[in-house]
């Protein structure tokens, strides 16, 4: 629930005209909520006087503005998003935990739809050996599912395989990334946002990402896998390897045109 405390309320009705639901009024001058919002948190955002909370939240974790702080300067930000690179060769370095929870924390502040929040984030480090040798296990079997359907996936999970046994320090599904951070959500578009911001998190600390459309294909076709990771009923929308890039970049690199319809 959210709670307005109404010693502090001033009655300017900023959070009734900011929420989404139309769940607060102002009454007899002081905002007053009705049940059953989706805890978007607006109210508590903008409220001059800090009147408003929700307690189901960490309220330590509510930020003051800042102007100093909040400004991110437009070309700054436009000259990070057109230097990012797909990563295919990582340093044999972890990213230590207390880096990775800043990560994870872009993820976590994405919007969702209807404020559910409800994206599952998994950080494979320790166990990640662990699960490339079960995975890896599980190719063979699934290039022969996808070979009626699929035959381009069969045949290139089949090639991936044959390479892998010839000789076990071919990663060409993981590229001996140290890190493998998975999300699962029923809406794949939070997902996707979510994954966005924590590349940019992640680039913000000098790590890089590639997002892997062939692992999360895999994992999402195996139960096998998604029981191991705890998330059988759960769509896997997002598979990002993570580490520190073994390769220096000098500039951004080129793109078509923009395809955009000025109306």
């Amino acid at each position: 629930m959210v709670v307005i405390d109404r010693e502090k309320c001033i009655g300017c009705g900023l959070c009734a005209k900011d929420c989404p639901a139309g769940k607060i009024d102002v009454k007899d001058g002081k905002a007053a909520y009705t049940p059953e919002c989706i805890q978007c948190g607006h109210c508590v955002a903008v409220c001059p006087r800090a009147a408003v909370s929700i307690p189901e939240y960490d309220m330590d974790d509510v930020e003051e503005y800042d102007a100093d702080t909040f400004h991110v300067d437009p070309e700054h930000f436009l000259h990070a998003v057109k230097f990012r690179r797909s990563i295919r060769s990582f340093l044999d370095r972890k990213i230590d935990r207390e880096c990775m929870e800043r990560i994870l924390q872009a993820g976590r502040y994405t919007p969702t739809a209807k404020n559910r929040q409800a994206c599952r984030f998994i950080v494979l480090q320790d166990e990640l050996d662990e699960f490339k040798d079960l995975l890896w296990d599980q190719v063979p079997e699934l290039a022969e599912q996808m070979k009626e359907k699929m035959p381009h996936y069969a045949m290139l999970f089949k090639f991936l395989f044959r390479r892998r046994k010839k000789d076990p320090k071919d990663d060409g599904l993981f590229f001996n990334t140290p890190s493998c951070i998975l999300i699962a959500a029923d809406n794949p578009l939070d997902g996707g946002l979510a994954a966005a911001n924590i590349e940019n998190m992640a680039a913000a600390e000098g790590a890089g990402i590639l997002y892997s459309g062939y692992l999360t294909r895999i994992i999402e076709a195996c139960p096998r896998l998604k029981e191991w990771l705890g998330i059988p009923d759960t769509p896997l929308v997002c598979c990002m390897l993570a580490g520190y890039p073994a390769v220096a970049y000098k500039r951004t690199a080129p793109r078509k045109k923009a395809d955009i319809d000025w109306r």
